[in-house]
């Protein structure tokens, strides 16, 4: 196969999942969280450099104050209890978003789990937390405003982006059978490679990754240019 440098991850399907069982939504988030685990290690043991996990987004804060309090309570908790193995495994965890904007204690939380996981460098977990595409790109015009620049190109842009020294994504895999980006990485997506998967996120296996990353293999990424072969 050929091993993606970054694979980003739409996790869509949690409330479905637990809706199917006759069980409340925050089981499903529960097993969500799980499943994100096992990818985080399948993706270290493939040789994956980089992977992005969209967890909460700008407009998830519509949904109800008891579940957004437990989807924030549940990222702590995991993330906490796996924390020497995070360590032990080599993964560094960051965090893409409005992070400044949470609240004081999920916001400490990330600053520190980053501080801790700084000198790792087998994979970088990130976590996209209260983000948006949309956002993330209006934030960066806001800072090139405040820093006066006089004119602007695609590499200058990049800098004033959240993550600048994250990779463009070279695959992007949306679970629960939805086809659309819902408001991920916006500028980064821009030739990006596209996998839906018709199973929820709760579902999902490496059985379901590993295919996801072989029909990547198959495909020829041309980035607006011409491939010789198809002179």
């Amino acid at each position: 196969m050929k091993i993606p440098t970054h694979i980003a991850i739409i996790m869509d399907g949690n409330g479905r999942w637990a809706k199917q069982r006759g069980l409340r939504r925050t089981e499903g988030h529960k097993k969500g969280a799980e499943v994100a685990d096992s990818v985080a290690r399948w993706a270290a043991e493939l040789g994956i450099r980089y992977l992005t996990l969209y967890a909460f987004s700008t407009e998830n804060w519509k949904r109800p104050k008891e579940e957004v309090e437990f989807l924030f309570n549940l990222l702590v908790r995991y993330i906490n209890n796996r924390l020497n193995e995070i360590i032990n495994e080599g993964i560094k965890l960051k965090f893409l978003g409005r992070i400044q904007q949470l609240p004081g204690n999920i916001r400490r939380f990330c600053e520190n789990i980053e501080q801790k996981t700084a000198k790792n460098d087998r994979l970088n977990l990130i976590i996209a937390l209260n983000y948006g595409g949309r956002a993330e790109i209006i934030d960066a015009v806001n800072k090139i405003l405040a820093a006066k620049l006089k004119k602007v190109d695609e590499h200058i842009f990049e800098r004033y982006l959240y993550l600048p020294e994250m990779p463009e994504p070279d695959l992007i895999i949306r679970t629960s059978g939805e086809k659309r980006l819902s408001n991920f990485l916006m500028w980064e997506s821009a030739y990006s490679e596209l996998y839906f998967c018709e199973k929820l996120w709760p579902e999902f296996t490496k059985d379901d990754f590993l295919q996801a990353i072989e029909d990547y293999s198959r495909r020829k990424r041309k980035f607006g240019a011409v491939i010789k072969d198809e002179e």
